[in-house]
């Protein structure tokens, strides 16, 4: 399997070591507009190989030469200014990046599954999936994976439960439209309360990745590993179900819109939609949210179109 990656900044870097040492492919690429930082990477990246279980071709390339790729990870992104309120802020320039790099990456791999990391995650997994011309089972972008493993995390801590035996979810947009499905969060078969203590600490995940952001600058431990959960996944053909962002024509009444649904995930990409029952409070912040996400996916892309012309 090759897998690609595309940007090597530190959640693309953090990803290709992460897919190394979890021996996930036999040939990684790394691909982005700073071919020294790419080739820095995959000198310290083959030095690893010894310790590791699984051979594996490492090499760098231009993004323009990446070609016959099966799994697509883009990473490219804007870069931010100083302290981040919200993704949206990156929206813009990474729209305009998508516009020049989708279609050639779909061209040069048309085999390929994309998987999306880059801000703002449901906007650019929209319009990839616009601009690929591919079926929406085959582009996924990471999501709200990442946000409910942080609350399993913290609600773990709460309940003195170890985190992977806790199932739950947070929907909606990687970002402030997203929403808890406590109607379906349990642990060891016992429901998982809707209390202040656990709402609570979903607001704590809602602002947690700016937290890290704005501690260091950038995030990359936990999105690098959400992302090779996806990848191993994909490899494995193991029909996991996550939470993913993804386009899809009809949700639970939603249409035409594009955030993280829970999905089964195999070596063809998104397998199936789920379809869990959502409470009266669940229904209403979903109803809520997917207006506030299309509005924000309908506002970056027209603005950019409206820019362009």
């Amino acid at each position: 399997m090759k897998i690609t990656i595309i940007g090597t900044g530190q959640v693309g870097s953090t990803i290709a070591y992460a897919v190394v040492l979890q021996g996930l492919c036999n040939h990684l690429v790394l691909a982005g507009r700073n071919l020294t930082k790419a080739q820095g990477d995959v000198l310290d990246l083959q030095h690893t190989l010894s310790f590791c279980e699984r051979p594996m071709t490492i090499e760098s390339s231009a993004i323009e030469d990446v070609k016959n790729s099966d799994i697509l990870v883009i990473t490219a992104s804007a870069k931010g200014q100083g302290k981040m309120a919200s993704r949206m802020e990156l929206g813009v320039a990474n729209v305009e990046i998508f516009k020049k790099l989708i279609p050639l990456l779909v061209r040069n791999n048309p085999q390929a599954l994309l998987v999306i990391i880059s801000n703002p995650v449901d906007v650019l997994t929209y319009l990839a999936t616009q601009l690929a011309g591919l079926p929406s089972s085959r582009i996924m972008g990471v999501g709200t994976l990442v946000d409910s493993a942080r609350f399993r995390v913290l609600l773990s801590i709460e309940e003195r439960i170890h985190p992977d035996d806790l199932r739950t979810y947070i929907l909606g947009e990687h970002g402030p439209n997203q929403f808890p499905v406590f109607s379906n969060a349990f642990a060891g078969s016992e429901r998982i309360a809707d209390n202040p203590a656990h709402r609570r600490i979903f607001h704590e995940v809602t602002e947690a990745g700016f937290d890290v952001y704005n501690l260091k600058g950038y995030t990359n431990f936990a999105i690098a590993t959400a992302a090779c959960e996806v990848l191993k996944t994909i490899a494995y053909d193991d029909h996991r179900t996550m939470p993913l962002s993804t386009y899809f024509k009809e949700w639970q009444g939603i249409e035409d819109n594009c955030f993280s649904i829970p999905v089964v995930v195999g070596r063809a990409g998104i397998i199936r939609h789920l379809h869990p029952n959502l409470n009266q409070i669940e229904k209403n912040a979903l109803g809520k949210s997917a207006k506030l996400i299309k509005d924000n996916i309908n506002n970056l892309i027209n603005a950019e179109n409206n820019k362009s012309v």
